[in-house]
């Protein structure tokens, strides 16, 4: 039986964020004979910038991104919600993955997003920007893999309840097909 890989954006750069202590749990909760690998580096990636996008320039934050992304099966994005979107590192990051146009590591990937916040809301805003972004790159938009969770309400880390919504976020995730582009 083969494995199915689940590549994963944080959308916070802080060492300690809750978003990123939440991402750690996920290998854990994973359905059996899923890997899941936290993408790192996406402090490293410059602003998306087209001029720089070319054979021979590409940064080398973004060739590792593409790569890492590219190896992967599924994608999971791990993000708080910043003035009600997504941080500006994982839309970055996003832009740097769709790219080159209609060939990113994205295109035909299922794509889904997770995370929690310290507000009522639980990022739900982040959560829609990020999935349309990466729907727009190519992406495969999972819709039934969300959790917003509000961290008011919960211990988003020990909550069981928290637990079982990433669990069968994952599963979800994990059991959506890929799209091939047509040839």
């Amino acid at each position: 039986m083969s494995q199915t890989r689940v590549a994963v954006l944080v959308g916070s750069l802080r060492a300690g964020s809750l978003n990123r202590r939440l991402a750690a749990l996920l290998p854990d909760l994973a359905p059996e004979g899923t890997v899941v690998e936290l993408v790192d580096g996406l402090d490293a990636l410059p602003f998306y910038n087209e001029d720089v996008d070319v054979e021979g320039s590409v940064p080398a934050a973004a060739t590792e991104l593409r790569a890492r992304v590219a190896a992967a099966d599924r994608v999971l994005a791990v993000t708080p919600e910043y003035n009600g979107t997504m941080p500006a590192v994982l839309n970055n990051a996003i832009d740097w993955l769709s790219r080159p146009y209609g060939q990113g590591a994205l295109v035909g990937k299922p794509f889904a997003v997770v995370g929690a916040t310290p507000t009522p809301y639980g990022g739900k805003w982040a959560h829609e920007d990020a999935r349309r972004s990466a729907g727009v790159a190519g992406a495969v938009v999972v819709a039934d893999a969300t959790v917003s969770q509000s961290a008011l309400e919960v211990d988003v880390l020990t909550d069981e309840g928290v637990r079982d919504k990433l669990r069968a976020a994952l599963r979800t995730l994990v059991e959506s097909e890929p799209q091939v582009a047509a040839a």
